[in-house]
């Protein structure tokens, strides 16, 4: 009967003990995982929504962007100390680049190890404004589409097992953008050599796009920021070349471009720039396609 007791406690001893080690060793793999995994913040929200594209099904990501998807431009973004502790533990920073995130200098300086992606990687037709490049190049589709290629080769290059995917991904959007493309190309070919005033920055690249003659007026979009000589000038302007298309963005203020129509006559066109919106992966499609629509109608 001892005999018996004692293989029983023998019994029960191993039990636990393979228990433990079965317990030790889940939990190691899923450290594993931890670490295998990618943790990718993305500066603003046209840049959230090429990355969102590209990591759909892909396994131990987490995407997270560092501004509100409403916050807009990031021209005078501040970064805060939430955002900071956002950055602190991610393998990948995705920014637009060519002078948009302002802050950069900080994140590198704070996080030197941290695999900063910069979306504007050759891209070659940069507008310049008051000596500064213009660094809305998103709303163009060419440039839209070269930033996505951009964010999908390094992501392929820093996350190789899943390379697969990525492609799949790619693929799939590329195509969704060709298709928008083309639809531009074909529906709006009346519009080359059109003149307008355009008083949103991010729309210039839209513009340019469709061979519309811009004459770009940098304002404050937030306010009614025009000098009265400048408006002055710009109506005169529009009176002697005739000019009745006004691009203002759909979160514009309005109060510059409705002096410009009831002086001229000309007429407000409110674009989409898909610089906020919603947790969408179409959202940029939606946009485009909606401005598409509008500038039918020019």
């Amino acid at each position: 009967m001892k005999s018996k007791g004692k293989i029983a406690v023998i019994a029960i001893l191993m039990i636990a003990i393979i228990t433990l080690m079965i317990t030790i060793i889940s939990k190691e793999n899923k450290n594993i995982e931890e670490r295998d995994g990618l943790k990718i913040i993305t500066s603003f929200y046209p840049i959230y929504i090429i990355t969102a594209n590209l990591t759909q099904s892909v396994p131990n990501i987490e995407l997270q962007n560092l501004t509100q998807n409403n916050i807009g431009c990031l021209h005078d973004y501040t970064l805060l100390t939430t955002d900071m502790k956002k950055i602190e533990k991610a393998n990948i920073f995705i920014q637009n680049g060519l002078g948009l995130e302002n802050f950069i200098n900080k994140i590198q300086m704070a996080y030197p190890n941290l695999n900063i992606i910069n979306s504007s990687n050759g891209i070659t037709n940069i507008i310049k404004q008051e000596e500064e490049n213009n660094p809305h190049i998103w709303t163009s589709i060419d440039n839209y589409i070269k930033q996505t290629e951009n964010i999908y080769q390094q992501l392929c290059k820093e996350n190789p097992q899943n390379e697969e995917t990525y492609t799949n991904n790619y693929e799939t959007y590329i195509q969704k953008l060709n298709n928008l493309k083309a639809n531009y190309e074909n529906q709006l070919q009346n519009l080359k050599g059109t003149k307008a005033i355009c008083l949103n920055e991010a729309l210039v690249y839209l513009a340019k796009d469709l061979q519309i003659q811009t004459i770009n007026i940098i304002t404050n979009h937030e306010e009614s920021t025009l000098s009265a000589e400048t408006i002055k000038n710009t109506i005169q302007k529009m009176k002697n070349e005739n000019i009745k298309v006004i691009l203002v963005g759909n979160e514009d203020n309005l109060n510059n471009a409705q002096i410009l129509e009831k002086e001229t006559g000309a007429k407000i066109y409110k674009l989409e720039t898909g610089l906020t919106g919603e947790n969408d992966i179409d959202s940029y499609i939606k946009s485009m396609t909606k401005n598409l629509e509008i500038l039918k109608q020019i």
